[in-house]
């Protein structure tokens, strides 16, 4: 493990592995750089791979006021350093948002690959709760972190409220509750995206490299609805659907997947 600086100072931690051109990976909700460790052992094998810890977990810092900013300023603080001043990226989930968002706003991203941002554009699941956000500050604010993961699991991702009970039991519970604290900054990464609205594709309109969007067609409605949207934004948009494949995607389905497209920039070049 290393760390970087970010640009208000904060500390971020890292690790890399590999060589070749540099894929920074950026985790979703609750993932700390170890969830991504079996993707990145994969990607490895042709690439330097970058993990990180998002701020507010694992071992990185983090800052009194969140801004997205803030995180795309981590990111950058990562491309620059152990990327070498240029990086392929890709997101999962809400990482895949701020992962976007960040090329959007002119961060050094040469290619750009997102599995199932989690959009809500249509009426197949409840839109987000217009206080949600605010809702999950407050809890976190009072540091009642397993009722902020219960309301994060039951709203944003729709489970029942007897399987959120049940899941309270289990070992892993503990783990979640400890980045629980970072779940408002996914709520503010994702905006207005989750209302059941059309997506607002000119927000991306800036983004003109190369972008792939990941779904599968085993998982929630939703997550390919949104993906597709996103795909139709640009000419530079490409849809990839994994058969069988849900939100939580299998490394060695995604890698090759991964592998291939990022590859492209070595063969254009």
């Amino acid at each position: 493990m290393d760390k970087v600086f970010s640009a208000d100072g904060t500390a971020i931690a890292y690790e890399q592995q590999g060589s070749g051109p540099a894929v920074v990976l950026v985790g979703g909700a609750f993932m700390t750089r170890g969830e991504s460790a079996e993707l990145a052992g994969l990607l490895a094998e042709h690439f330097t791979v970058i993990t990180y810890d998002r701020r507010g977990r694992g071992d990185s810092g983090d800052s009194p006021a969140y801004e997205v900013q803030r995180e795309i300023e981590d990111l950058d603080a990562l491309i620059e350093g152990p990327g070498g001043g240029s990086a392929m990226v890709f997101g999962m989930s809400s990482g895949a948002v701020l992962a976007l968002e960040a090329t959007a706003r002119g961060s050094a991203v040469s290619r750009l690959a997102l599995y199932e941002p989690p959009f809500v554009t249509d009426d197949s699941r409840p839109s987000l709760p217009a206080d949600y956000v605010e809702h999950l500050t407050e809890l976190v604010g009072r540091e009642a972190y397993g009722d902020a993961v219960a309301y994060f699991m039951t709203a944003a991702i729709g489970l029942p409220d007897e399987v959120v009970a049940g899941m309270r039991q289990a070992p892993f519970w503990a783990g979640m509750e400890t980045v629980a604290r970072t779940l408002p900054y996914d709520g503010r990464i994702m905006g207005d995206t989750m209302s059941g609205r059309p997506l607002p594709v000119d927000r991306w309109a800036s983004v003109t490299v190369p972008v792939l969007v990941g779904s599968g067609d085993a998982g929630a409605p939703h997550m390919l609805t949104g993906a597709r949207e996103l795909a139709a934004a640009g000419d530079n948009f490409t849809l990839r659907v994994f058969p069988g494949q849900e939100h939580a995607i299998a490394a060695e389905v995604l890698a090759p997947a991964l592998a291939g497209f990022f590859a492209e920039a070595q063969q254009s070049a």
